[in-house]
């Protein structure tokens, strides 16, 4: 017995299923309020607002196909998480600049909760070590996460940055005559980042960017896997771009 449902809800969808296409289209038009709704509490993440409507309409198509009539609920009680679904699988698929394997974009959103909750609780930013035990993930796959994370988005250089009410882009502003480096400090930054490494990780830093050998070639000279180098050496860079960053501190002060 139908008991949740109102009747001309029941009656359009049932005239759908027999063939009546314009049926479906009245029950799309009645609940696009909703969809624009969900969609609205995603906007300001970067993906237009109207793509995020358009998302949510196939989560509302698919709720009207999927909907059993016969529970004892309300159609929008089930079609709101099929929507919010469709949106939150959209930033997860594809709201990426780059492509980001899948386990690694989930991780990172579970990373993001995590920092939250942690920095809330300790009254500090979490170290990495706390972040693997929040997430249960390994140390090195919360660093890999954590890098992949920047390439969530990325800005165009033409596009205009908006400031002072003129057209003046990111690339009018970046760049410059270049002056060269100062060879000698940069070295010795580099020689402190690869002092806090131990023996195989250093190794495998000057193998890759002093002898310019690939990850597979790294691979079969230090022995263990390519999948292994590729995880060392985003580890080893991490930890090196740490040393750097608190040598430049300490040169500031």
């Amino acid at each position: 017995m139908i008991v949740a449902q109102d009747v001309d809800f029941v009656v359009l969808i049932e005239s759908y299923r027999g063939g009546d296409e314009k049926a479906r289209d009245r029950l799309v038009e009645r609940y696009m309020p909703l969809v624009r709704s969900l969609a609205g509490r995603y906007a300001g993440r970067g993906e237009p607002l109207d793509d995020l409507v358009q998302v949510g309409s196939i989560g509302l198509l698919l709720a009207i196909e999927r909907f059993d009539t016969e529970r004892q609920v309300q159609f929008t009680t089930y079609a709101v998480p099929t929507i919010v679904g469709e949106i939150q699988r959209h930033f997860r698929d594809r709201a990426w600049a780059l492509h980001v394997p899948r386990r690694m974009k989930e991780l990172s959103a579970r990373l993001t909760r995590a920092i939250e909750s942690e920095t809330a609780q300790r009254g500090r930013a979490p170290t990495i070590a706390e972040l693997a035990e929040a997430t249960g993930a390994e140390e090195d796959e919360v660093v890999e996460a954590l890098q992949t994370s920047e390439a969530y988005s990325t800005r165009s250089l033409s596009q205009p940055l908006g400031r002072f009410g003129d057209d003046e882009t990111m690339q009018d502003v970046l760049g410059g005559e270049d002056q060269g480096f100062d060879e000698v400090e940069d070295g010795a930054l580099v020689e402190a980042g690869l002092q806090v490494l131990d023996k195989r990780e250093r190794r495998i830093v000057e193998l890759r960017f002093f002898d310019g050998l690939t990850q597979s070639e790294i691979a079969a000279q230090i022995g263990i896997s390519q999948m292994h180098v590729s995880r060392l050496l985003r580890r080893a860079l991490h930890v090196m771009r740490g040393r750097l960053e608190d040598s430049m501190q300490g040169n500031i002060r």
